[in-house]
């Protein structure tokens, strides 16, 4: 759009800076957006220019949303002191005696900087958003989501674990969609963990959130500060659970759960 001012009354000269100032914008705007011409002339001026300001805003709101930034684990690395790892990380490497300034370990603190950030995406994650959208269904018999796999972090050594869990519960009117609860599970596994608590955390969310009659989760892991380091028992396991509401009332409801979760993971 070329925005022609000529012809144009002394007392009209303030329009004629604006008409000029917008043609301005409009070509820092888009070049390919200047496809048409429009003459401006006497009392002409004060509606062409309103039509062509609001064609400026109007490419750019449409720019701003364009550009604006999608949601997505690059937010929660923002939310990561990537220097500060950095410096740590060099730190360590120094202490154990290595050159943090040789080939193979020039890129290796912004590496776990990145993967820290990851890893641990968690901790700044609500998993209760997950269970909100609930749907209302005439169904009270178990749901379970078997072998819902993880990776966590053990926050005595920093050393990974990593699993399977299981995630039952007996609806009181309410049910909520099943990758929902593998969600859950994933979040609340990207922090600094142990096994016991995570597993808590899960049966409690599941509970008050979906106000169910029963809960149970069962988690299977092996841990690698157990297997690399200290006892070096690989092969080892760890399974815990947790029982909520019927589950952990009824000794018949109890062995049913635990039988659809352990006897087909045998």
């Amino acid at each position: 759009m070329l925005l022609w001012v000529s012809d144009i009354p002394l007392e009209l000269a303030p329009l004629k800076a604006t008409a000029r100032n917008v043609a301005g914008k409009l070509t820092i705007l888009d070049s390919r957006y200047l496809e048409n011409s429009i003459m401006i002339t006497g009392k002409r001026i004060t509606r062409s220019l309103a039509s062509a300001t609001n064609e400026v805003a109007s490419r750019a709101g449409k720019n701003s949303k364009r550009n604006k930034p999608v949601a997505s684990k690059n937010q929660d690395s923002m939310k990561v002191d990537h220097e500060r790892i950095q410096k740590a990380v060099r730190e360590i490497l120094i202490a154990v005696g290595e050159d943090p300034d040789r080939e193979g370990l020039l890129e290796t603190p912004a590496r776990v900087a990145r993967m820290y950030a990851e890893i641990f995406s968690g901790l700044h994650k609500d998993p209760r958003v997950h269970l909100k959208r609930v749907f209302t269904e005439n169904y009270d018999e178990i749901v379970l989501v078997r072998d819902i796999e993880f990776h966590s972090m053990c926050e005595h050594h920093l050393l990974p674990f990593s699993g399977k869990a299981h995630v039952g519960y007996l609806p009181n009117g309410k049910v909520v969609g099943l990758s929902k609860l593998a969600r859950v599970v994933d979040e609340v596994a990207r922090r600094p963990q142990v096994q016991e608590r995570m597993t808590e955390t899960i049966a409690n969310m599941v509970e008050q959130e979906l106000g169910a009659r029963g809960v149970v989760v069962l988690i299977e892991s092996s841990h690698s500060c157990m297997s690399m380091r200290g006892i070096r028992k690989a092969g080892a396991s760890c399974t815990t659970s947790a029982m909520r509401g019927v589950f952990r009332e009824n000794l018949s409801s109890r062995a049913e759960i635990l039988g659809l979760i352990l006897n087909q993971n045998r």
